[in-house]
């Protein structure tokens, strides 16, 4: 039976409204990084492959893990010099990186290059997050406006898992499609046709350890999907690795709801909307689910700041719009 590879299937995708040779070139060079980036992953640790922190800060608070620092700047020279861009924005990056006017394209890059690096340690799936957006300015410059857009504005949004095999996610308005790399001969193939997210699931996925933190709301939230009933398939199962792109790629595929709340540490919340939640959301809308702020579709959502921080709660419909209904004021 004769399998469909990644780019066979952006050459034929006929539904994406304005594709261009550009756009799949960007994809192209994604894929690229994708696959450097799994070899060094899939090598960490040995024989004195990059591991551990690099001591230095990010802009979050963070330490800079050394995979993330080679993922970033993997993606930042590939897809820089690739004549399909005009910025690059990431999260561990304080600033975008503005590509020079005769070298540059008319999309803009947005990316968590290395997702959940910090458990890269002991061997659980880690992920890159990436957003695409078109360039709405006229003129050669890059204005705050190109990059500062709603989430709805996304031309396509993905995430690529690092697991026990590598998996590239994406949508670009038109379903979700996934692929995974047969590393035999560095191919992505058609794995996952038409990904639907099913409307509601039986498990829920957040951080029970910052509890104490919680308010009210989000503590009976969390106490009604542990109630029984079933007639609303209660109680729900815990599902929590810690590595957002492992939970979410569960969530999309198995459905329920994956959760980070706000909190009395991180009031506005703790994901990047440009680089965490508005790509996940992207995606998960086009496989027919939600994602909200709790009151909020985050695709709505017009950053001040390419880092601001939001509250999220992602997954199957029924299951967000539950956690809406406990959370509204």
């Amino acid at each position: 039976m004769e399998q469909t590879t990644l780019v066979q299937h952006l050459q034929h995708q006929q539904k994406f409204l304005g594709a261009t040779g550009e756009f799949t070139s960007l994809m192209n060079e994604i894929l690229v990084a994708a696959k450097i980036i799994s070899l060094e992953v899939n090598k960490a640790g040995i024989g004195g492959h990059i591991l551990g922190v690099t001591g230095n800060i990010n802009v979050h608070g963070e330490e800079v893990q050394k995979l993330d620092e080679f993922a970033n700047s993997t993606f930042v020279n590939i897809i820089g010099k690739s004549g399909t861009v005009c910025a690059i924005t990431s999260e561990e990056m304080e600033n975008p990186y503005i590509i020079p006017e005769k070298n540059a394209g008319k999309y803009i890059f947005m990316m968590d290059p290395l997702d959940g690096s910090s458990n890269i340690d002991v061997n659980v799936s880690i992920g890159t997050i990436f957003s695409i957006y078109r360039k709405k300015s006229s003129g050669s410059s890059v204005s705050k406006d190109d990059l500062l857009q709603k989430g709805a504005n996304q031309v396509a949004g993905g995430y690529i898992v690092y697991g026990s095999s590598t998996m590239f996610i994406y949508s670009s308005g038109s379903g979700v499609h996934g692929f995974t790399l047969d590393p035999s001969i560095g191919e992505f193939f058609l794995s996952h046709p038409d990904i639907k997210i099913p409307a509601q699931g039986n498990t829920y996925s957040v951080n029970e350890g910052n509890q104490i933190n919680w308010d009210s709301k989000q503590i009976k939230l969390i106490n009604y999907f542990k109630e029984f009933e079933a007639v609303t398939k209660r109680p729900y199962k815990a599902r929590y690795i810690g590595s957002m792109v492992s939970d979410f790629h569960r969530t999309l595929l198995k459905g329920g709801i994956f959760m980070y709340p706000k909190d009395s540490k991180n009031p506005k919340g703790k994901l990047r909307f440009a680089f965490e939640a508005s790509p996940l959301a992207f995606i998960v809308e086009n496989a027919g689910g939600l994602a909200s702020t709790g009151s909020e579709r985050i695709l709505d959502i017009v950053p001040s700041d390419i880092h601001e921080c939001v509250p999220l709660y992602i997954g199957s419909r029924e299951d967000v719009k539950t956690a809406e209904t406990f959370l509204k004021d």
